[in-house]
């Protein structure tokens, strides 16, 4: 599963033309879901997300999480990041998980999120969607379950 972090000031989607959910100061998340991604993938971005510390403190320095800040977080689903574009000139998407799973771990993730005490919005699965946003930084990262070793 991959997750990528937007640090934002406000963030909003719409679907047809109409604002469907938007938040403040927090995390708009993109995800993109693997066909072999399972639960534990949701559980370690989970854990990673909640505590990640890249909001500013009084000094300045990345040592606030979204939970300390009070923020929120608006998740949008994008099998788009899970493209395979290194071959040719048209990315193939045969390497996403099909839409029951992908849909599935989604909700998964926004509700194991949502037991963090994190405001958690989404977008709509599946559909045409438009994200606005003002980018706090900017400050994205990139977090991708499957590289989970850590150097001790």
């Amino acid at each position: 599963m991959i997750a990528v972090l937007q640090r934002v000031k406000e963030s909003s989607v719409q679907v047809n033309n109409k604002i469907i959910n938007k938040i403040g100061k927090g995390l708009l998340i993109f995800i993109g879901v693997f066909e072999d991604d399972e639960e534990n993938d949701v559980d370690f971005l989970v854990k990673k997300i909640a505590g990640f510390r890249i909001f500013p403190d009084k000094n300045d320095k990345m040592n606030l999480s979204v939970k300390d800040v009070n923020g929120q977080i608006l998740v949008i689903s994008q099998f788009t990041l899970c493209a395979e574009w290194l071959k040719g000139k048209r990315p193939s998407f045969t390497k996403a998980a099909t839409p029951n799973k992908a849909k599935f771990l989604y909700k998964y993730f926004t509700s194991e999120l949502a037991k963090q005490n994190i405001e958690i919005k989404t977008g709509e699965f599946g559909a045409m969607m438009n994200v606005s946003l003002i980018n706090d930084g900017p400050v994205t990262f990139v977090l991708d379950s499957k590289l989970k070793v850590f150097k001790k």
